[in-house]
């Protein structure tokens, strides 16, 4: 399998850097998650472009994208994704969304009916935080950042060493994970979403509403949550459950794969369960 191409594009008044892997079927487009890069798909996208053009993109604010002060609202973002699509000439893509990333694809397909064939949301598309937390400032404390300031490199490494992630840390994997950070001239590391960005997206997602946009999206909708053993508490459980129940039964077509046994960073955790489920999906005609 050949490395892909990258290339840049100005979008939406941001430049997008964005990569292409071969293929020749219908085209995907796989959205990365927040405070992630397009590198999270890097198992997964080579075993898609097999019978697949594959494009991976960061998303503005993130990886190697331009960063600019505002525009993290899901209107924002999904005005960048559909410039993307229409400067590359991309017809009847599927989009294939990561947690934040499948909530931007939902936006996407609710305010632009008829340019995505399908969607494909893994872990991710029906985050309704505002459910979850008793107020902004609650949702904000819990999924704010770490503090980075003074790591470099190898003490990163060192403290990822010593965290189980619920997967094997391959050099691919830490690559995919290292992707999250730059160095900096002095030796230290920095995230590549700003700290203030990581704010402002946080609470772009209190105010998002997917429950609100399922009707309006009319192609078919793959719902691909994790499920871990053990993984989460029983109550986030029956709720994670509760909502994919309801997206299921508002959504005009859709079908639910639970990906048992996996953690939320399953591209990276088991890339040929993601691959495959879409992949059997495709054959199946599901996406038409």
């Amino acid at each position: 399998m050949s490395s892909p191409i990258a290339a840049s594009a100005e979008t939406n008044g941001v430049l997008l850097r964005y990569w292409t892997w071969g293929g020749t079927r219908p085209p995907l487009v796989l959205l990365h998650g927040l405070a992630s890069t397009h590198r999270i798909w890097d198992l997964v996208a080579p075993l898609l472009a097999k019978d697949h053009t594959v494009i991976t993109v960061d998303q503005r604010g993130h990886g190697e994208s331009a960063k600019p002060d505002g525009g993290y609202d899901f209107a924002t973002v999904a005005a960048d994704i559909n410039g993307l699509l229409q400067v590359l000439n991309i017809e009847s893509p599927i989009l294939v969304g990561h947690s934040w990333g499948g909530n931007v694809a939902l936006e996407h397909a609710a305010t632009y009916p008829g340019v995505a064939a399908g969607l494909c949301l893994v872990d991710g598309g029906t985050i309704e935080i505002s459910s979850y937390f008793p107020s902004l400032e609650a949702a904000t404390r819990e999924m704010a950042p770490p503090d980075f300031s003074g790591m470099t490199l190898e003490s990163l490494r060192a403290r990822a060493q010593n965290m189980d992630f619920g997967f094997e840390k391959t050099p691919q994997v830490r690559q995919a994970m290292e992707a999250n950070f730059e160095e900096l001239a002095n030796g230290q590391i920095q995230a590549r979403l700003s700290r203030t960005n990581h704010m402002a997206v946080i609470e772009a997602i209190w105010d998002h509403k997917p429950s609100e946009l399922y009707h309006r999206v009319r192609c078919p909708v793959l719902l691909m949550p994790a499920r871990g053993r053990g993984s989460h508490s029983k109550e986030r459980q029956e709720r994670a459950e509760r909502s994919l129940a309801a997206a299921g039964d508002t959504l005009p077509v859709s079908n639910t794969v639970w990906l048992e046994d996996s953690v939320h960073d399953v591209p990276l955790q088991r890339p040929d369960l993601v691959a495959g489920v879409i992949k059997k999906h495709f054959i199946s005609g599901f996406f038409g």
